[in-house]
């Protein structure tokens, strides 16, 4: 056991989630957090190319951690091949009123209803201005909560943040910002996108666009959002985000609370979501899977399934960043064992016919296998259960809800 889980774990389950989270943030500006000593270890078979950037390794930590690209560089130095910093908006606000960030400890998930809280494009663009630039980063942008133009809340944020990124990302997947996900309709994602294109060839030209997408998708959506990434010739898509369903079995205290559900239980739903976009876009556009990876299984499922990159973040809770190690090493031991020589040779082996990978190894079959069939006989979410059967820490009450709370959240929020 190592000494996250041994020595502060512990300790930080009996503190509030978003003031823990503000203790890790404050801990890594300090330089107060260990580091592995083989954290930064070449690994040559891990290194790959993604819209033309290149990746010491394809494990990235997700938008949400670092909001305000207080750290970015102290993550990038604990093994991450690259970090993305967000959600940002134009104009610095509050979030939701809290208590908005819950952990599931039974099923080692979280939920969060953020609201988007930060410090605004200026504050962040003016911190990255003075960054040492090392290492990929990522700019995740959204829109202001009362903004009745979402387009140029999304220009105004390349145009702040474009100069210091190595990609942006256009987050329109989360629940917790009204009319946000309407934002995924084919007609209104094209006028939007369109926009942000423009505005990068202008502000930040040749930095790549990504979109990133909820995993809450009708078969139509999915269809729609691909036709309009494949029309554009975006670069890249990120899937997913966090769930506004409650999968059978949740059996923590707080999984009732309203917001988006990351961690394990997100990782079948977002990885069949990763792989439907992989064969709508027949391949053509780089994916970054999210969701519920822990493990180097995690990890190489994702990838067998069509994602050029990973990201993580809710996993870190439970196991500090230790896991980012971890999943290198158990990652690159499985691509050796399956006899690819990149994780490049290894995306979406789990579909040859798109892939054209000659010999999709037992483990891309079974993954496929496992995605499909989990698709065809997903039993029906159901609502959580009340908090009075619900199981519960013995020594600490549950902080007061708020009435104004909303219903749904991301990750990135």
């Amino acid at each position: 056991m190592g000494w996250y889980k041994s020595l502060v774990l512990p300790v930080v389950r009996w503190i509030d989630a978003e003031t823990a989270h503000g203790l890790a943030i404050c801990a890594l500006k300090n330089n107060l957090v260990p580091r592995d000593d083989d954290a930064l270890d070449a690994t040559p078979i891990l290194e790959t190319e993604v819209f033309g950037r290149k990746f010491a390794n394809p494990v990235g930590l997700a938008a949400g951690f670092d909001k305000n690209a207080e750290v970015p560089n102290q993550m990038l130095r604990q093994g991450f091949g690259f970090v993305e910093i967000g959600s940002v908006t134009p104009e610095p606000q509050p979030g939701n009123p809290k208590p908005r960030l819950f952990r599931l400890y039974s099923d080692r998930a979280v939920i969060n209803r953020m609201g988007f809280n930060n410090e605004g494009a200026a504050v962040v663009a003016e911190r990255l201005r003075k960054r040492a630039r090392k290492g990929i980063l990522g700019a995740n942008l959204g829109k202001n909560k009362y903004s009745e133009d979402a387009a140029a809340d999304y220009v105004k944020g390349v145009a702040a943040l474009g100069p210091y990124a190595d990609y942006l990302v256009v987050n329109v997947s989360s629940p917790n910002t009204p009319g946000l996900r309407a934002l995924q309709g084919r007609g209104p994602l094209e006028t939007l996108l369109t926009s942000v294109l423009k505005a990068r060839d202008s502000h930040a030209k040749g930095v790549p666009v990504l979109l990133k997408v909820a995993p809450d998708l009708t078969e139509e959506d999915k269809a729609d959002i691909a036709a309009v990434v494949l029309k554009l010739r975006l670069d890249g898509m990120i899937v997913s985000n966090t769930t506004i369903d409650r999968p059978v079995g949740l059996n923590s205290y707080d999984q009732d609370e309203k917001g988006g559900l990351s961690g394990p239980p997100l990782m079948e739903p977002s990885t069949k979501v990763l792989a439907d976009f992989y064969r709508l876009t027949e391949g053509k556009i780089p994916l970054i899977g999210v969701g519920g990876i822990a493990s180097g299984k995690d990890a190489y499922e994702k990838i067998l399934n069509g994602a050029s990159l990973v990201q993580l973040y809710s996993a870190l809770v439970y196991h500090g960043l230790e896991l980012v190690t971890e999943i290198k090493e158990d990652l690159a031991r499985r691509l050796r064992k399956d006899g690819f020589a990149s994780v490049a040779d290894a995306v979406g082996a789990a579909f040859p016919e798109i892939s054209g990978r000659k010999a999709p190894v037992d483990e891309a079959r079974a993954a496929k296998a496992a995605v499909t069939a989990k698709a065809e006989t997903a039993p029906a979410t159901k609502k959580p259960a009340a908090k009075a059967t619900a199981k519960k820490p013995a020594t600490k009450k549950p902080a007061a809800k708020s009435k104004t709370a909303p219903k749904g959240s991301s990750a990135t929020d």
